[in-house]
C-alpha cells in the first residue's frame, strides 16, 4: 500500500451496550480498513468481574459476538480488521469464541489476542485488577496478519494506535506520530460523541442528531488526522464536536498513557470542509515510567427507597420520615438523605406539586441493608406523613463497588501479543520513560474590553462536557470565538466554579487552562466517592455536570450575546 494513503478507521462502539448495528452500518457505509470497538469502563470492568465469579469462563462482552455471528463475513469480504477490547476479563476466551464462530459460518478468519494486563493476583480481595496496556500488542497482532484482534484492558486510545503503528511502521520512539494516533482514538473511543451525540449545542438550526453516525479517522505517516463519518449518516462533525471530545475526561496538558504523553496544548483543529475537521500539530513525548492499574473491589451492599411528598409542608414531611427512619438508620454503616425539590405552588398536575426525599444506604452487611430498611419504609405507609407513597418499594439490598487506581512500572507487566498461529510474543515496555509533570501555565489572552453586561446562563457562550476517571470528575468548557476566549479565560476562575459548583467549595478543584482549544478543563477531586460503582452522587459518573454549570447565570458580556 503507498505509504501516502492514509489509513481509515473507524469506531463502531464506544461503550458495553451502544448501538447493536453500528458494526454492520460502518461496514457497509463506505471505505475502511480497520474498525474498532471500545466496551470497557470502570464499571463495565465491575461487572464482567461479577460474571466471572458466576461462571470463570465468561468475563468478556457477549455482545461483540452477537455483532460478529451477523457480521463476520461482510468485514471479512471486505478486508475490514476489526479491533476491540471486548476480551474484558478474558481475552482468551473471546478469542476461543471467535474462533469458533468463524468455523461455524465457514470463514478463514484469524484471530489474535492480547494480554498480560491481569494484575488481580496481586492485589488480595479485588475482584478485577488490570494495567491500563499500550497499542503494540494489537500491532504485533495485525503484523502476523490476524483479521481480528481481542484485548482486555488497553487504553482506549490503543485501540488506534495499535493499527497505526503496524501500518506505519511506527517504533516507541516515534513520540509525534504516536501523540498524534492517541489523539484521533481519544476522539474515536466513545462514538458519536464526536458526531454531534451528547453536544452542548446540539440545538442550533439544522442540526440533526437523532441518529448519528459513528465517526472515522483518517489517520497519516506523519500522525496527523481528518476525522470524519460516512456520507448519508446522521449527526455532524466539526471543530466543537471533536472539541468537546478532546476534552471528554482529560485533564491538563499531558494526557499519558502507556505508549506516549500526548501534548494537548499542541492540538490544532481546522474545518476542512463539511464533516471534516482535521487535527494535527500534535507534539509527543516519552510515556510515565508507571502504568495506571484498575482496580475493582466490592465495598458492600447499598440500598435506597425514595419518598415521594407531595402538596404543602414539604419540609416538615420530610422532617417527619427522617425521625420515623431514624431507629433503624443507626443500625448501618452510612446513610444518606437528600431532599430535590421538584414541586412548583398551585400545580396544575400531581407529579408538578411533589417533591422526592431520597435516602441511600450503605453497610458491608446484605441484611443490614436488606429487609431491616424495607419493613420499616413499608410499615410506614399508613403512619407518616398525609399522601405518604414511594416511587418503588425497596429491594434486599445490592452489592457496589469501589474503584482506586494503583501503579506499577511497565516492566512489571507481561505484555503478550498471541498471535493467530499460537506464537505468544512478548511486548518490551518503552526504552524510555519521563516522569510526568504538570506543564507551566500558559499565559491568558488580553482582557476583553469593558462593557455592558447581562445575567444570562453561561451555555449561551459556553459549551461543556464532563465525565468522570476513578471518584474524581471533569468538566471541559470551551467556547467558539476569539473574544469569548478573552472573557471566559479571566471569569471562570476556580474560585468563580466553585460558587457555581456548590459541591465542588470544599474539594480540590485543579483548572487547566487549553488557549489552541479555547478550552479549560477543570477537575474536582473526591466528587464521585469511590467511583461510579459506589453510587456516590445523583449524577455518579458526573455525564450532566456540565450541563448544570452551563445553567448556573452569571454577568455575561452583551457583546457576545
Amino acid at each position: 500500500m503507498n505509504p501516502e494513503t492514509p489509513l481509515r478507521i473507524g469506531n463502531f462502539s464506544g461503550f458495553y451496550g451502544d448501538r447493536s448495528d453500528a458494526l454492520r452500518e460502518m461496514l457497509t457505509g463506505g471505505d475502511l480498513d480497520v474498525l474498532t470497538g471500545d466496551y470497557l469502563a470502570e464499571l463495565t470492568m465491575l461487572i464482567l468481574g461479577r460474571d466471572r465469579l458466576k461462571d470463570p469462563s465468561a468475563g468478556y462482552a457477549r455482545t461483540f459476538l452477537r455483532q460478529l455471528e451477523d457480521c463476520l463475513g461482510l468485514a471479512h469480504a471486505r478486508g475490514v480488521r476489526i479491533v476491540a477490547n471486548a476480551g474484558g476479563l478474558n481475552p482468551a476466551g473471546l478469542a476461543d469464541a471467535v474462533r469458533r464462530l468463524a468455523e461455524q459460518l465457514g470463514l478463514p478468519v484469524r484471530v489474535a489476542h492480547v494480554e498480560g494486563d491481569d494484575l488481580t493476583a496481586r492485589h488480595p480481595g479485588a475482584l478485577a485488577a488490570h494495567a491500563y496496556l499500550g497499542g503494540f500488542g494489537i500491532a504485533e497482532c495485525l503484523r502476523a496478519g490476524a483479521d481480528i484482534v481481542v484485548t482486555g484492558r488497553v487504553t482506549d486510545a490503543a485501540l488506534v494506535t495499535g493499527p497505526a503503528a503496524a501500518r506505519f511502521g511506527w517504533a516507541p520512539t516515534d513520540h509525534d506520530q504516536l501523540a498524534g494516533a492517541v489523539v484521533a482514538g481519544h476522539v474515536l473511543e466513545c462514538g458519536t460523541q464526536a458526531t454531534g451525540g451528547n453536544y452542548a449545542f446540539f440545538n442550533e438550526e439544522g442540526r440533526d442528531v437523532r441518529r448519528p453516525g459513528f465517526p472515522l479517522a483518517e489517520i497519516h505517516a506523519d500522525g496527523s488526522s481528518v476525522i470524519t463519518k460516512h456520507p448519508g449518516t446522521g449527526g455532524f462533525v466539526d471543530t466543537g464536536t471533536v472539541t468537546a471530545q478532546l476534552l471528554y475526561e482529560t485533564a491538563g496538558a499531558r494526557y499519558a498513557g502507556p505508549d506516549v504523553t500526548a501534548r494537548l496544548d499542541t492540538v490544532r483543529l481546522t474545518q476542512e470542509g463539511p464533516d471534516r475537521v482535521r487535527v494535527d500539530g500534535v507534539r509527543g513525548e516519552a510515556p510515565p515510567p508507571t502504568l495506571k492499574v484498575g482496580v475493582n473491589r466490592l465495598g458492600g451492599f447499598r440500598n435506597e427507597v425514595v419518598f415521594v411528598l407531595t402538596g404543602l409542608d414539604i419540609e416538615a414531611k420530610a422532617a417527619l420520615v427522617r425521625a420515623q427512619m431514624e431507629p433503624v438508620l443507626g443500625k448501618v454503616a452510612e446513610a444518606r438523605w437528600t431532599l430535590v425539590r421538584t414541586d412548583r405552588p398551585d400545580a396544575g398536575t400531581e407529579e408538578e406539586a411533589s417533591a422526592l426525599l431520597r435516602l441511600v444506604v450503605r453497610d458491608p452487611r446484605q441484611e443490614a441493608v436488606g429487609r431491616a430498611l424495607s419493613g420499616a419504609a413499608v410499615e410506614l405507609a399508613l403512619a407518616s406523613y398525609p399522601g405518604f407513597h414511594v416511587l418503588a418499594p425497596p429491594g434486599k439490598g445490592a452489592p457496589y463497588g469501589v474503584f482506586e487506581a494503583a501503579y506499577v512500572p511497565q516492566d512489571a507487566v507481561t505484555h503478550t501479543a498471541v498471535l493467530p498461529d499460537g506464537r505468544r510474543v512478548p511486548v518490551a515496555p518503552p526504552a524510555d520513560s519521563r516522569p510526568l509533570t504538570a506543564v507551566p501555565e500558559p499565559g491568558l489572552p488580553t482582557l476583553l474590553p469593558p462593557g455592558p453586561v447581562r445575567r444570562a446562563p453561561l451555555g449561551l457562550v459556553a459549551g461543556a462536557r464532563s465525565g468522570d476517571k476513578g471518584g474524581d470528575a471533569n468538566v471541559g468548557v470551551w467556547v467558539r470565538s476569539e473574544d469569548a476566549w478573552r472573557w471566559l479565560a479571566h471569569e471562570l476562575t476556580v474560585e468563580r466554579f466553585r460558587e457555581l459548583i456548590p459541591e465542588s467549595r470544599d474539594l480540590p478543584v485543579t483548572r487547566h487552562v487549553l488557549p489552541n482549544l479555547r478550552a479549560l478543563n477543570f477537575v474536582v477531586e473526591g466528587l464521585l466517592g469511590a467511583g461510579v460503582a459506589s453510587q456516590h452522587r445523583f449524577d455518579p459518573q458526573a455525564k450532566a455536570l456540565g450541563e448544570w454549570l452551563r445553567a448556573r447565570h452569571l454577568d455575561i458580556p452583551e457583546v457576545l450575546l
